[in-house]
């Protein structure tokens, strides 16, 4: 091989190698954001289970004002 095609194959190299690390630092952030909204999500699931939600109000629940 000669010397040129052995230097564009390092310079190759080095750019696949740099795109693999951008690529995993993306995929550790979108986990990062996975799990933080699946913990919110898990949170709001339990407030609305537990009545503590906002926006809880049935009709059937209330009294009546002049009760």
């Amino acid at each position: 091989m000669s010397d040129d095609r052995i230097t564009n194959l390092e310079i190759k190299l080095s750019f696949t190698e740099d795109l693999i690390d951008q690529l995993n630092e993306a995929i550790y952030k979108q986990q990062q954001q996975i799990e933080f909204l699946y913990r919110e999500l898990k949170s709001i699931k339990e407030q609305a289970s537990s009545g503590d939600g906002v926006g809880n109000n049935n009709p059937k629940d209330e009294i009546p004002p002049h009760y």
